[in-house]
């Protein structure tokens, strides 16, 4: 299982939202790209970065997602207001290893499997869920679609990955998360990193042995000091069998 820290940006801040508030930020006092290098030295494979301003057209933090994709040292999964073709390219041109695409894919599907053509393996889709319904605009929009139809649609599109998130989880019971991503996991034809579920250590521990899940988003429990990155790799960590002894 791949972990993936996250870093989600407001007015050039760290911030973490609850259930999507962006009017209520809790922001955390850290050098932006420092944490970064920071998990990147801490073995982290991938860095996720959520835009909140780019969801509204505001590109206030471009220079600052620019800079921590250029010296982070480890790839980064870029997402937050990409509702053209034009702006993925331009983040993948400016070096974004993976962009992530959720409103965009419930507006204008055709738009999003065109991209994912253009550019296999660095496209991902954001499947945000509330009370059973794909939900977009900063989960502020409910849409028809079930989660499991949402997937079914794009079930023939090179994704990278697709990120489950279950916007109850905050508040709802973790068995039902669980099941949620238990179920989509194993109906996805590509691979499925987790968000919203992991809060502890115990939680990472019961996450990993879900089929089908190959990675989890980290982020308030990293900044809070819920979880330590480096333990949380090793939580992670593939189990090596005993080996038999031959004389």
């Amino acid at each position: 299982m791949i972990l993936y820290p996250m870093i989600e940006l407001l007015d050039g801040r760290c911030v973490s939202l609850f259930r999507g508030r962006i009017e209520e930020p809790q922001v955390w006092h850290v050098d932006v790209v420092e944490k970064a290098k920071g998990f990147a030295k801490s073995g982290a494979e991938w860095l996720q970065i959520t835009d909140f301003d780019a969801m509204s057209g505001d590109e206030r933090n471009a220079d600052l997602i620019r800079e921590i994709i250029l010296t982070a040292g480890i790839p980064v999964q870029l997402g937050g207001g990409f509702r053209s073709l034009e702006r993925i390219s331009e983040w993948i041109d400016n070096g974004a290893g993976r962009i992530i695409v959720g409103t965009l894919a419930l507006h204008e599907p055709d738009l999003v499997k065109e991209a994912a053509k253009l550019y296999p393996d660095q496209i991902v889709l954001a499947v945000d869920v509330y009370e059973g319904f794909v939900v977009s605009d900063g989960w502020r929009q409910k849409s028809a679609f079930a989660p499991s139809a949402f997937l079914k649609a794009f079930a023939n599109d090179p994704f990278a990955a697709v990120i489950v998130t279950d916007i109850g989880a905050d508040i709802g019971d973790a068995e039902d998360s669980i099941a949620l991503i238990t179920q989509l996991a194993s109906e996805a034809r590509t691979p499925v990193i987790a968000r919203g579920l992991t809060r502890t250590l115990d939680d990472l521990s019961r996450l990993k042995y879900v089929p089908f899940v190959s990675g989890a988003l980290i982020g308030r429990a990293l900044f809070d000091h819920s979880i330590d990155f480096e333990a949380a790799l090793e939580v992670v960590q593939p189990e090596i069998g005993v080996r038999a002894e031959f004389i």
